[in-house]
């Protein structure tokens, strides 16, 4: 089953996505948008980067957990990671977003 993107809005009404992966697990997550039209643009970052290896930046939190950002061509992140207790999930969270990333599959719950 192919991943899709979830659009919301947060409390203070700025805008939000996450990507699911088929069995619905999130694996990325937008920054805040403070409008519809930039968190679908923000998707769209998504769909066209997510398949290309040099866009994802492997990082360590200042616990030791590893996670990654997904960034547009001009290094800005698009999505984060959840934390992972080590680098091999993390391999397979990027594994994830590369395969998912592409649906054009958005559920809206603005």
């Amino acid at each position: 089953m192919t991943g899709w993107f979830e659009l919301s809005t947060s409390s203070n009404g700025q805008y939000r996505f996450v990507l699911k992966a088929g069995n619905g697990e999130t694996i990325l997550t937008s920054e805040l948008y403070t409008s519809r039209q930039a968190a679908d643009n923000g998707i769209a970052s998504v769909q066209a980067n997510s398949p290309l290896a040099e866009r994802y930046e492997e990082r360590v939190s200042t616990n030791g957990k590893v996670y990654f950002n997904l960034k547009a061509a001009n290094h800005q992140v698009i999505g984060t990671s959840q934390m992972y207790a080590s680098t091999q999930a993390r391999a397979v969270g990027i594994a994830s977003v590369k395969t998912n990333g592409p649906s054009t599959t958005v559920k809206d719950l603005t």
